[in-house]
């Protein structure tokens, strides 16, 4: 059952797609935890909406804020095509992280109000969600978050020193966006904290958990997947 929230913020409002775990067979499902799923670069996607369905189908509320609300809101592309991948890096280039990671808490927050949802709000990112993954982490009172190959976080491993809650990092090791030497930085950064968990794909490229992508391993991407699930049971359930 999906439906459209909207997450009203000082600076105006804008929507989240939202997946209910199914009311069958019971009249009425029980409070349930929720996941805020952050997006790629391409928006609130089929691919972002698959995830969401998929979280729902596993007992979760699972909620994904249109993060592009503020250059344009609804972007919904592809990553099947140059013209789309020119227009998802323009996004990407003119996208305000410290914003994002604003809309985010807001999202956390609204996900928290909803009488449907149970208190608990975890979080769980990719690409470039990944990386405010992280930041959503460190900034924000999520109870839990995941983050698939994000973009940028050896920019940002200082922030581990505020992070007081579970972490589980996927990290490609052949991804061509966060080479060797950025990995060797995140890895040595926060391999030992006491919050973090990190799991390496050899062989794996960027965005290897993306169905139908051009990098897709199905292998791979059903292992992290089990991972997240597992993580996520075990500190919303």
């Amino acid at each position: 059952m999906s439906e459209t929230l909207t997450i009203d913020t000082p600076d105006g409002a804008f929507s989240a797609y939202v997946a209910r775990p199914s009311a069958e067979p019971a009249p009425a499902p029980a409070p349930a935890p929720a996941i805020v799923v952050i997006q790629e670069i391409f928006g609130v996607n089929k691919v972002m909406r698959d995830v969401c369905d998929n979280l729902a189908a596993q007992g979760f509320m699972a909620i994904c804020p249109d993060l592009f609300w503020r250059i344009e809101p609804g972007i919904d592309i592809t990553d099947q095509s140059e013209a789309e991948w020119k227009r998802a890096f323009e996004l990407y280039n003119a996208f305000d992280v410290e914003a994002g990671v604003s809309d985010i808490a807001a999202t956390i927050a609204a996900a928290r109000a909803l009488p449907a949802v149970n208190g608990k709000v975890g979080a769980l990112g990719y690409c470039l969600g990944g990386l405010l993954a992280f930041l959503t982490a460190a900034r924000t009172d999520s109870d839990v978050t995941v983050a698939y190959y994000g973009v940028g976080i050896e920019k940002h491993v200082g922030e581990a020193d505020k992070l007081a809650r579970p972490l589980l990092m996927h990290i490609a090791e052949e991804d061509q966006f966060v080479p060797k030497e950025a990995q060797k930085v995140i890895l040595g950064a926060l391999k030992d904290h006491l919050q973090i968990e990190v799991q390496t794909y050899p062989g794996c490229d960027h965005a290897f958990a993306r169905v139908g992508g051009e990098h897709y391993d199905a292998s791979a991407a059903g292992r992290a997947n089990a991972r997240t699930l597992s993580f996520f049971k075990s500190k919303l359930g």
